[in-house]
């Protein structure tokens, strides 16, 4: 993404965002990376509406606990992201449909598969969606992120209770040392505060390439 005219601390408008991304490249690959309830898929689903895009979610690609690694900080190995490239990113590089399999969070095993029409729009978001290797995939590379004890709070929310010990002992310490070694937030085009709340979330813009 070479467009410049957002400054920094600005209110992103989601609608200029998308018509610049259009003039840019006419097939449109997204990455929206950012640590876990930051804001990400709220960001994506609205970006996809007004680009006309596919949404996938990293959190599909999930390792079922059988083949999971535990007590592993490693970034991402609780995720099978070599399946996201072999089964999403390489095919929409090519221009050809993709298809692959969910990650069934309910019963803790793969599921169904979802297909993703040929030369689409395709936003992916989740954490370590925008990983070093990926990294020259996309058109466009975002990042959200959002005060830490706020995400935590939005992820009990959400999850509930029971899962702080994943969140804090396993999740967020993974994301840490992701970001310290692989700084996806410098590599990213756009870089959003997700803190907003209220019935029309809002995004901040607070770094990027293209920032003015």
């Amino acid at each position: 993404m070479t467009t410049t005219g957002f400054r920094s601390t600005e209110l992103l408008d989601l609608g200029t965002l998308a018509e610049r991304i259009r003039q840019e490249v006419d097939l449109p690959l997204i990455g929206v990376d950012g640590p876990g309830a930051a804001g990400k898929s709220t960001f994506a689903v609205a970006l996809a509406r007004a680009l006309g895009a596919v949404v996938v979610q990293g959190d599909d690609f999930y390792l079922p606990s059988t083949i999971r690694p535990s007590g592993d900080f490693v970034p991402g190995a609780q995720f099978d992201l070599d399946r996201l490239r072999d089964q999403v990113l390489s095919p929409v590089v090519g221009r050809s449909q993709a298809k692959y399999q969910r990650y069934d969070w309910d019963h803790d095993r793969l599921g169904d598969w979802v297909d993703v029409p040929a030369a689409v729009p395709v936003i992916i978001e989740g954490i370590y969606s925008t990983e070093a290797r990926f990294r020259s995939f996309y058109t466009h590379r975002i990042f959200c992120t959002a005060d830490r004890g706020l995400r935590l709070a939005r992820g009990l929310e959400r999850d509930g209770e029971a899962a702080r010990s994943q969140w804090v002992e396993e999740w967020m310490p993974a994301e840490d040392r992701y970001f310290a070694e692989q700084h996806p937030s410098d590599a990213a085009h756009l870089v959003l505060d997700g803190s907003g709340t209220g019935e029309q979330p809002r995004y901040t813009i607070i770094g990027g390439h293209f920032t003015s």
